[in-house]
C-alpha cells in the first residue's frame, strides 16, 4: 500500500506539472505569427464578441504569457497541497481535472485572440461559458459524493436536526438577474447556452443552502442529506469524541474540508466529531442540541 500510495503521488505530481506545457505552447503559437500580427492587437472583447480594448503586440504577448502564468501558478499549488492532504482520493483529481478546464480556456482564449487579429475571425466566448459549467457541475458531484462512506442499516431515527440558511440562499440568487439580462442580449447561441446553465447552478445553490443539510441521528449513527442525497454517513462505532466548537468564516460555507476533514455549515456554530477516518463539522444553531442526540447515539450503541 504505501509503494501504491507513492506511485499514485508520483503519476498525479506528473499530470500536475504535465499542465505548463500551456507556457510554451502559448509561446510558440505568438512566435509562429509575430510577424503576421499587427502593432496594435485587439485584446480584450465583449460578450457579443466585438472588441472594445486593445493592446500593443508586445504587451499583447507578455499579457497572455503572464496570466497563463499566473494561472498555472495558483492551481499547481492549490493541486499539490490538496493531493498531499488526500493522497489517493478522487478530490484531488477532481481538483486536477477542474485546472486543466480553466488552463484549457485560457489556451483558447490566447488563441482566439490571435486568430482574431489575423484573420478577423469572431472570438467565441460560447464554449468557455458552456464547458466551465459543465465540468464545474459534474466534478462537484464527484466531490460531494466522495468520502460519504457506506450506508447505515435501516432503523427508526432518534432525532433528525435541519441546518440552513435562507440568507445564504438570497446572495446566491442576486446574481441570477445580471446573468439573465446579460445573456439575453447574446446573439452566440453557446453563450446562451452558458448563461442558461450559470442560472441552473446559482438556482442549485440556492436551494442548497436554502434547504440546508438535515442530519439524521439512529442507533446506527449520524447519516448526513441535502435535497435528498444522502451526503456522509457515520457509524455509531467510528463517533470516538465530540465537542462544540466555532468554526472560522474565512473556511467557507456549505460542504467544505478535502483529505481527513469534511464541514457542513452555514453558520459559525459547530459540532465536532473527532473520527478514525477524520474530523467531521456539522454546522447548527443550537449546538448543544447535536451534542444531546450524539448522546443519545452512543448511548443506544452500548
Amino acid at each position: 500500500m504505501p509503494n501504491q500510495n507513492a506511485m499514485n503521488r508520483k503519476t498525479f505530481q506528473f499530470a500536475t506539472w504535465l499542465m505548463w506545457l500551456a507556457l510554451p505552447l502559448t509561446g510558440l503559437r505568438f512566435y509562429l505569427v509575430w510577424d503576421m500580427l499587427p502593432a496594435r492587437m485587439a485584446t480584450h472583447f465583449g460578450v457579443n464578441g466585438q472588441p472594445n480594448g486593445w493592446m500593443t503586440r508586445e504587451t499583447a504577448f507578455v499579457f497572455g504569457i503572464g496570466i497563463t502564468a499566473f494561472i498555472l501558478a495558483v492551481f499547481t499549488i492549490i493541486a499539490l497541497v490538496a493531493n498531499r492532504q488526500a493522497a489517493g482520493e478522487k478530490v484531488s483529481w477532481v481538483l486536477l481535472a477542474f485546472a486543466y478546464t480553466v488552463v484549457g480556456c485560457i489556451v483558447y482564449a490566447n488563441d482566439s485572440v490571435i486568430e482574431y487579429n489575423l484573420s478577423g475571425k469572431p472570438v467565441e466566448i460560447g464554449p468557455m461559458l458552456l464547458i466551465v459549467p459543465v465540468v464545474l457541475i459534474v466534478l462537484t458531484a464527484v466531490f460531494i459524493l466522495s468520502r460519504r462512506g457506506d450506508r447505515l442499516p435501516e432503523s427508526s431515527p432518534i432525532a433528525t436536526e435541519t441546518h440552513g440558511s435562507p440568507a445564504w440562499a438570497t446572495v446566491f440568487l442576486a446574481p441570477l438577474a445580471a446573468v439573465v439580462w446579460t445573456f439575453a442580449a447574446v446573439p452566440q447561441s453557446g453563450a446562451r447556452w452558458g448563461g442558461a446553465l450559470l442560472c441552473l447552478m446559482f438556482l442549485m445553490i440556492a436551494a442548497f443552502a436554502w434547504k440546508g443539510f438535515e442530519y439524521r441521528f439512529t442507533p446506527a449513527g449520524v447519516e448526513i442529506r441535502t435535497l435528498g442525497l444522502r451526503l456522509r454517513s457515520i457509524p455509531s462505532s467510528e463517533i470516538q469524541t465530540y465537542e462544540v466548537g466555532k468554526w472560522n468564516a474565512l473556511r467557507g460555507y456549505g460542504i467544505r474540508g478535502i483529505g481527513r476533514s469534511r464541514a457542513y455549515v452555514w453558520g459559525n456554530k459547530v459540532v465536532h466529531i473527532h473520527t478514525p477516518h477524520g474530523d467531521v463539522y456539522l454546522g447548527h444553531s443550537d449546538p448543544q442540541r447535536i451534542v444531546r442526540d450524539l448522546d443519545a447515539v452512543k448511548q443506544f450503541a452500548r
